[in-house]
């Protein structure tokens, strides 16, 4: 993990970290992230359906920030914001490797893209909960996104309660997707049920590897996830 650059970077709402082999890599990156940001801002604009739908919509053929989009969310059959911040880090990490970087991580407002040939250690945000920052995952096997929606103090709206629904795929916009719709199905008294529901949600969508729900102070996994590491939420990195 030697020698590696890291960088935070804030655009308009969202914050950012970026972590590369190379200063190439960081202004890739937050080129991309701007770029593409102010195309799919241009586009809601003229499709404001596209920002407030909860339901899949069909996808365009540009700008490929809203088609990456729109098609995420037709597999997690969610809205398409569901993926914004994701399918931003995945174009934004494709833009590093494009720059000649062997490592290129972009965390964009808890949700990760990486591709990298180090393990790269990723702490899982759940707001004031117990675990929050205090456990995470060494991230091995690349390429990877990581999504953690919750119904307990994320910005985004959504439907259910879980402290956090953690998925993992091969890209970020579809764990970020497929992250909103397992946490929608959390919730309820029953914690077994509720998070068995999260389960089986994410499970039933293609692409997804691996899920880990925190439910009211209960935990649930399934599929392939990354070994699971302690995190000292007050160590600097």
């Amino acid at each position: 993990m030697k020698n590696l650059i890291r960088e935070a970077f804030t655009l308009k709402e969202s914050q950012c970290n970026i972590i590369a082999d190379k200063q190439a890599g960081i202004t890739a990156a937050k080129n991309s992230l701007k770029q593409n940001r102010q195309q799919l801002e241009a586009y809601i604009k003229n499709n404001p359906i596209f920002f407030h739908t909860f339901e899949p919509v069909p996808a365009p053929t540009e700008p490929l920030v809203a088609k990456l989009m729109a098609e995420a969310a037709e597999k997690a059959n969610v809205g398409p914001m569901a993926a914004v911040a994701g399918v931003l880090a995945d174009l934004a990490v494709k833009d590093m490797l494009s720059a000649g970087c062997e490592v290129a991580v972009v965390e964009n407002g808890g949700e990760i893209a990486a591709v990298a040939n180090v393990p790269i250690d990723v702490a899982v945000s759940a707001g004031d909960e117990p675990l929050s920052k205090r456990f995470g995952f060494r991230l091995t096997a690349f390429p990877i996104g990581v999504a953690t929606s919750s119904g307990r103090f994320s910005h985004a709206f959504s439907f259910g309660d879980a402290e956090a629904a953690t998925v993992f795929c091969k890209n970020a916009g579809l764990a970020d997707a497929a992250a909103t719709a397992v946490c929608n199905v959390v919730k309820g008294e029953d914690c077994q049920a509720a998070i068995q529901a999260g389960i089986s949600k994410a499970l039933s969508i293609q692409g997804v590897e691996g899920v880990l729900i925190v439910y009211m102070g209960f935990t649930g996994t399934a599929g392939k996830i990354p070994k699971i590491i302690k995190v000292d939420p007050f160590r600097k990195p």
